[in-house]
C-alpha cells in the first residue's frame, strides 16, 4: 500500500455555491475545527478569484465543484468552467492554485479541471445572479 492511499482526507462538495458547512471529517487526523477553518478560509481564498469575463467570483458562479483536505494538508480543487472553450482556461486554475496556497496553513494546491456535470446557470448563487442581473 503506498502512502497516498494511507492518507485520509476532508473533502467538502462544493456543488452547492457558497455552501461553507464544514466538512465531514470521518477518519481524518485534523481536527474538526481545524478543517473548518481551513475550507472557510479557502472558500474565502476562492471569492477573490474572478472570471475575466464575468463580474462575479468563481465561487459564487459555481465553478468549484469540491475542496479536498489532505491530513497533510494538501488541497486538491475540482472545478469547472463556463465553457470548453473559455479564454481563461490557462490563467483559472494558476489563480485558484495561488488563492488557495495563500492560505495560511495550507500545503500544496492542485486544480483539476472536470467536465462532469457541466456547468450551467443555475449553478450559480443567488448573489451571483444579483451582480449579474439574472432575475
Amino acid at each position: 500500500m503506498s502512502d497516498q492511499d494511507e492518507t485520509k482526507t476532508a473533502a467538502v462538495d462544493a456543488t452547492q455555491p457558497a455552501a461553507t458547512d464544514a466538512p465531514p471529517t470521518s477518519g481524518s487526523a485534523l481536527p474538526e475545527a481545524e478543517i473548518a477553518r481551513l475550507t472557510d478560509e479557502i472558500v474565502a481564498g476562492l471569492k477573490t478569484v474572478y472570471d475575466p469575463e464575468i463580474p462575479a467570483d468563481i465561487y459564487e458562479l459555481g465553478l468549484i465543484y469540491r475542496i479536498d483536505i489532505s491530513d497533510d494538508r494538501e488541497v486538491t480543487i475540482d472545478m469547472t468552467l463556463t465553457t470548453p472553450n473559455c479564454p481563461a482556461a490557462q490563467e483559472l486554475p494558476v489563480m485558484v492554485e495561488n488563492a488557495v496556497s495563500s492560505v495560511p496553513g495550507v500545503g500544496q494546491a492542485k486544480v483539476n479541471i472536470v467536465w462532469d456535470p457541466p456547468w450551467d446557470p443555475s449553478r450559480m448563487s443567488d448573489e451571483a445572479r444579483t451582480v449579474l442581473n439574472m432575475w
